[in-house]
């Protein structure tokens, strides 16, 4: 075996070991120590990576892209209900990656959080498409303009990830602040595109 395809082997088997960590036990309960346990050598871990950070952002990079290719490779990014069934399947099916991925979004560690939205951008970009797609359905009132809907979009939903990363949720298990999350987020969205009063429903 030549040297580059041992050295992708071991920092396979590091990742496989680091998101089983980190999506079980979360960025503050994660340790390389715990890592090593799962019969990994503590010299090839910091040889490939430069400390506890780099390891658990390389890990959601690769949940990131997971979930980023699921929805690019259904072409969904105009169909809401398709976009949350592929969430939730991401959810089921890649239960730490997942983790690991929506405590980024709402649990953000303060001092990753530059880095951790860089590594969450295609995401965003993919709610964009979807905001944007959204927009395009219905007719705007005279008096809002469409970067002024697609801001007020983003502004809801940074507000509605803040609200389940707040002490509000503390209480909840992760698992349960995901599963919440997820169902209340369609009525949200609804909410926005339509108002809540009577015959605000889009005909």
């Amino acid at each position: 075996m030549k040297q580059i395809e041992k050295t992708e082997l071991t920092v396979s088997k590091i990742l496989e070991a680091a998101i089983e960590e980190f999506g079980t036990k979360g960025y503050n309960g994660g340790t390389i120590n715990n890592i090593c346990k799962k019969g990994i050598n503590k010299g090839l871990v910091y040889h490939n990576f430069k400390d506890k950070d780099e390891l658990y952002l390389t890990c959601l990079k690769e949940s990131c892209e997971k979930l980023v290719a699921m929805v690019k490779e259904k072409d969904c990014t105009s169909d809401m209900l398709e976009y949350m069934n592929i969430r939730m399947h991401f959810f089921k099916e890649y239960s730490n990656e997942a983790h690991i991925f929506f405590e980024a979004i709402l649990q953000p560690q303060e001092n990753l959080r530059c880095k951790i939205q860089d590594i969450l951008r295609p995401f965003e970009e993919i709610n964009e498409q979807i905001y944007r797609s959204a927009i395009a359905s219905v007719t705007l009132r005279d008096d809002v303009r469409e970067d002024e809907a697609l801001q007020y979009f983003r502004q809801m939903q940074q507000m509605f990830n803040a609200y389940f990363g707040s002490p509000a949720y503390r209480h909840m298990a992760l698992d349960e602040q995901i599963k919440e999350h997820e169902m209340n987020l369609p009525k949200l969205f609804h909410f926005m595109l339509y108002g809540i009063a009577k015959g605000g429903e889009g005909k």
